[in-house]
């Protein structure tokens, strides 16, 4: 699938021919591909050229923005696609194409001039139906981390309309039963969302109003420690245990995690994974200094047990 789509969840180019002009490429190559979107014949061709070059054209998401019938063309793109979800009958050559579309709308979320006027038009929620599916296959997996890539780019920026936008939405949801059954990429970038979600003040707030959030939550996490115990990612670790000191932050999670913390992350059962990597250390220490180092639980009675400590409000604060 490389030779005809551009990296799924990234915004790295693919590789293809960069013009040389000072900004990496020039307007009289951009237009009038652009253009060419909204040519249903000629899309699939321009949806590919563009998804390789789009950090060529420093100007790329703006133009893609105001240019008529442009996002509607992408956004095309995207709903033609769902009576493909269910039942799943999406081929590698069409999840190839709609991937090159959420490429350029990545673009778009990644922008500075765009970002709002994108979450204003509620476009991510075009991508919802992609990250609730449940296939397995090749073509499935491919859509769902290159949407959460569309994703990823919006919480990479530190902005707090976008967590707001996000909390009303079901993303948390949506990522957490993609940690849980993704594979290791799609694991990595939702929790990645989840952990930014939670470094914002008010998604720390929206997880830990109720038992029943800081549950959903602290159980995923818990169980992909389990998994991480077989299949060591010190990558998607990295990730868990930033979200575990995040909850540590608030006082009725920091209570529950005393109980419901992992015991293998108590043990240093990972330590052999860790050290080239002083970040999760410290962050892990950081961790045990807060919750305390020795658990009252073991593994299996903490996923069953998460949450039970901690009371629920009713003002979400």
């Amino acid at each position: 699938m490389a030779s005809t789509t551009s990296t799924p969840g990234s915004i790295a180019t693919s590789g293809g021919p960069r013009p040389n002009t000072p900004n990496g490429g020039g307007m009289e190559e951009l237009l009038p591909l652009v253009i060419q979107l909204t040519n249903a014949d000629q899309r699939e061709v321009v949806l590919l050229e563009l998804s390789k070059k789009r950090e060529s054209f420093s100007d790329l998401a703006p133009i893609l923005w105001h240019s008529t019938g442009t996002v509607a063309a992408l956004l095309q793109e995207i709903v033609s696609i769902y009576p493909l979800l269910t039942p799943p009958t999406l081929t590698a050559h069409a999840s190839n194409r709609v991937c090159n579309a959420l490429a350029l709308l990545q673009c778009v979320a990644s922008h500075a001039d765009t970002r709002q006027p994108f979450l204003a038009a509620q476009i991510p929620l075009y991508l919802y139906p992609f990250l609730n599916t449940q296939s397995k296959s090749r073509p499935f997996e491919y859509l769902r981390l290159t949407s959460l890539g569309v994703i990823g780019a919006l919480v990479k920026v530190d902005d707090t309309e976008v967590i707001s936008f996000l909390l009303s939405t079901e993303i948390i949801p949506l990522c957490l039963r993609i940690m849980e059954t993704g594979s290791e990429l799609s694991k990595t970038v939702a929790t990645f969302i989840v952990q930014k979600i939670l470094l914002e003040e008010t998604g720390l707030n929206y997880v830990c109003a109720t038992a029943e959030r800081f549950y959903a939550v602290s159980t995923v996490l818990a169980n992909m420690v389990q998994l991480l115990q077989v299949h060591a990612s010190v990558r998607l670790l990295k990730h868990v245990v930033r979200c575990y000191l995040r909850l540590a932050d608030h006082p009725r999670a920091r209570d529950a995690l005393k109980t419901c913390l992992p015991n293998s992350l108590r043990d240093n059962t990972f330590g052999p994974h860790l050290h080239n990597d002083p970040t999760v250390q410290k962050w892990l220490s950081q961790l045990l200094g807060i919750v305390g180092a020795g658990g009252r639980s073991d593994d299996s009675k903490a996923s069953n047990s998460t949450g039970q400590n901690l009371l629920p409000v009713g003002d979400g604060s």
